[in-house]
């Protein structure tokens, strides 16, 4: 949980999902020539938030939250001209005791990434975790994600998820 310290799990020996299954990675998507023109207006899109999100580290297992298949791209949705982004992760067992943790991380990845103008929602896919509301409740109260911020503890192990790989 957020304010929690979430490596407590990982960093006691056994992990929850010792053997979890790996996807392939998608491809990376070629730049057109339109993304390229800096005259033209380059609205984001799902995919380029999906990329953003894609190769964070998962906080248990050195595999990306893509590999693990924690995000997909059919589950971003972007709306550039009302400048929101929705983001539907999938924990790979539903007790993850990570789920905020990597609810949290996404979330930071966008924030850092995206113009100030965007609403950034982080949740769980609906039926995919025993405590999905109470994870989204906190992912959604900006006080809470602030006050987890400010946890120098947590900061480090959200900025070791966004690190890339080692």
């Amino acid at each position: 949980m957020v304010g929690q310290d979430p490596s407590a799990s990982a960093a006691g020996g056994a992990l929850e999902n010792a053997n979890p299954l790996i996807y392939r990675r998608q491809g990376e998507r070629p730049v057109t020539a339109r993304e390229e023109d800096d005259e033209l207006p380059d609205a984001i899109d799902d995919r380029e938030i999906f990329d953003l999100i894609r190769s964070i580290n998962d906080p248990e297992h050195p595999l990306t939250l893509e590999e693990l298949n924690v995000v997909e791209q059919v589950r971003v949705k972007v709306n550039d001209a009302e400048s929101t982004v929705s983001v539907e992760f999938t924990p790979t067992i539903p007790h993850c005791s990570m789920a905020t943790l990597i609810g949290l991380s996404v979330k930071v990845k966008l924030i850092r990434s995206l113009p100030e103008r965007f609403k950034v929602d982080v949740h769980i896919t609906p039926g995919t975790h025993a405590s999905e509301h109470a994870v989204n409740k906190q992912l959604a109260d900006k006080e809470r994600v602030a006050a987890a911020l400010e946890n120098n503890h947590l900061l480090e192990v959200v900025n070791q998820c966004l690190s890339g790989r080692p």
